[in-house]
């Protein structure tokens, strides 16, 4: 018989096996065991079962509380994600929007639920993109990082906004979509807006006031010019030559200026082109040897490493930039030498470095200023600002110059030792054997008769004076116009050699006359060389004046000896040169 004491698994199992050992003594003790196994199971599932309901109830408590923190930070974050200042969207790789939080309404005037879903070209179609970036190239998977500015206009309200956004990936690493913000940028907008204005206007006060100034300082210079060249009493000399400085001393300061406000707002390129390195260097000799003899100083260039004739740069900058170091050098220096040195440092991919230095042995910048120099409309000192004049921006003028260049200029000095300016900077190496530089044909014309015809579109009762004199002196066939349609006028029954075209005239300016001459039927006037004739700054007009095909420029104030050797140029003994 079964024994009632044993666990309710014993007694099941033994009822099945119909084993007839119960009665049986030798069994006993093994029934035992099992039936106390049994027990013991039954104890360490209890307290298992309790340990895993007390861990059931403490896992809910733990549920309940990530529940309440996951709503609350979601709630939080809903908030936050509403009332931020700005546009939060999420779209995928196509640019269709997947998320976009409250502002998108306040902001686009379109509802969320009609949103979600649509592409953001459907919203930005018809929109002015600030650069005029195309709406279909702003989102890109070959762009980590889109950034833009659009214009929207919402209830006869403009906005300007910018969109920054980033492409995200998934777990795979593989770009899944975009993330990013929209902002209001109206008042940052508006403020850029006002400042171009504003610097726009500055730029054409600057422009206006140069050409206001520089009109009656072409009387000045070329008036002295004209006595200079005419018979004059021995005591004016001194005066006349006075004169003359003080007027290209003017002009310098105005073309610093002018530079200087360029360089500011950006407008200065790089313009490559070929050049001979060997003509610049002879070019800049003969324009200060003669200076620097004048004052009892040795003036002299050197070449070392064999210096290559023919380069590819920026001739004009270069230039710019060396008579900058020289003229400061021929100002500080009373005594000694100046150095102009070139030094080919190697050649590398066809490309040349090249180091200039102006050493000179003047009276040097102290440690304590060497840093400040650089600064604009600064001098070492006070008393050289009062006792050697200057506006303090021409070595401020050459770092910037250089800088676009992608150099720097580097200064050696000590007080009382001189001062040795010095850069690096590369060129291309040009493999043209030899270049024509026509400056170079004569630097000192001897003013010899010139036998061209010259239409002269002036307005301005002064410099037509100055440039009858010229043309008295080399005895050139010449007409004045006052303005552009007497020019047309005066073409119908006349042709020139030249036309010499001031670009601010009343009735037509220069620009409109030189395009109404470009369509003029007859072939051979509609062909006739212009140059543009501007008390402008070069950088103003150059583009312009190649856009309206003219052939060149001149500045004002005239320099005798450029006008002399331009007119040479089209004259019909030069014509016939070239035809031979």
């Amino acid at each position: 018989m079964i024994n009632p004491d044993f666990h309710r698994l014993l007694k099941r199992q033994l009822k099945k096996s119909n084993l007839d050992i119960l009665d049986k003594p030798e069994y006993a003790n093994f029934l035992n065991m099992v039936n106390e196994a049994y027990k013991s199971f039954d104890k360490d599932v209890k307290h298992i079962e309790h340990i895993l309901e007390e861990s059931s109830k403490e896992l809910f408590v733990a549920n309940q509380k990530l529940i309440l923190e996951r709503d609350t930070t979601r709630t939080k974050l809903e908030n936050l994600v509403d009332n931020v200042g700005g546009v939060i969207f999420e779209t995928d790789l196509d640019g269709n929007f997947t998320f976009l939080n409250n502002a998108w309404e306040k902001y686009s005037g379109h509802s969320l639920k009609k949103s979600i879903g649509k592409s953001y070209r459907h919203f930005l179609a018809g929109q002015y993109i600030d650069g005029n970036k195309k709406s279909y190239e702003l989102f890109s998977k070959n762009k980590k990082h889109i950034k833009f500015i659009f214009k929207h206009s919402k209830d006869n309200k403009l906005k300007w906004f910018e969109v920054k956004s980033k492409l995200v990936k998934d777990s795979y690493g593989l770009p899944s979509g975009y993330i990013g913000t929209i902002i209001d940028v109206t008042n940052l907008k508006e403020t850029e807006i006002e400042l171009q204005k504003a610097s726009a206007s500055k730029d054409e006060f600057l422009s206006t006031m140069s050409h206001e100034i520089r009109t009656p300082l072409n009387a000045v210079t070329g008036l002295t010019n004209i006595l200079l060249m005419e018979d004059y009493l021995p005591e004016q000399a001194e005066n006349l030559k006075a004169l003359k400085y003080s007027g290209e001393h003017l002009l310098g300061l105005i073309n610093d200026l002018l530079d200087f406000n360029k360089i500011k707002s950006g407008k200065l390129k790089v313009a490559e082109k070929d050049f001979s390195l060997n003509y610049f260097l002879e070019n800049i000799k003969s324009h200060f040897a003669l200076r620097a003899e004048k004052k009892g100083i040795l003036f002299c260039v050197r070449k070392e490493n064999d210096v290559p004739n023919s380069i590819i740069g920026d001739k004009l900058k270069l230039t710019q930039i060396i008579k900058n170091l020289l003229s400061n050098s021929l100002k500080f220096t009373e005594k000694g030498s100046i150095v102009l040195s070139v030094k080919n440092l190697g050649i590398e991919k066809n490309k040349i470095t090249l180091k200039f230095k102006v050493t000179d042995t003047g009276i040097g910048i102290s440690k304590s200023r060497q840093d400040t120099i650089f600064e604009s409309f600064m001098q070492a000192d006070s008393e050289t600002s009062l006792k050697y004049g200057g506006t303090g921006l021409g070595l401020s003028i050459s770092k910037k110059l250089l800088k676009l260049q992608g150099s720097d200029l580097k200064l050696k000095s000590a007080l009382g030792k001189g001062a040795a300016f010095s850069f690096k900077i590369t060129y291309k190496v040009s493999n043209r054997l030899n270049l024509y530089q026509p400056e170079m044909i004569k630097l000192q014309p001897d003013y010899a008769p010139l036998n061209i015809d010259v239409l002269v579109a002036e307005d301005n009762k002064m410099n037509v004076l100055i440039l009858k004199r010229f043309f008295a002196k080399w005895n050139v066939n010449y007409k004045i116009a006052e303005n552009g349609q007497e020019v047309l006028n005066i073409l119908k029954a006349s042709n020139f050699s030249l036309i010499l075209m001031d670009l601010q005239m009343p009735l037509l300016n220069g620009y409109e006359t030189a395009l109404a001459i470009r369509n003029l039927p007859d072939h051979t006037k509609a062909n006739m060389p212009i140059i543009a004739l501007t008390a402008f700054a070069q950088t103003d007009i150059k583009e312009k004046t190649e856009r309206y095909k003219m052939n060149g420029f001149m500045g004002k104030p005239f320099n005798p000896e450029k006008l002399y050797t331009l007119l040479k140029t089209y004259s019909k003994e030069s014509l016939n040169e070239q035809a031979i």
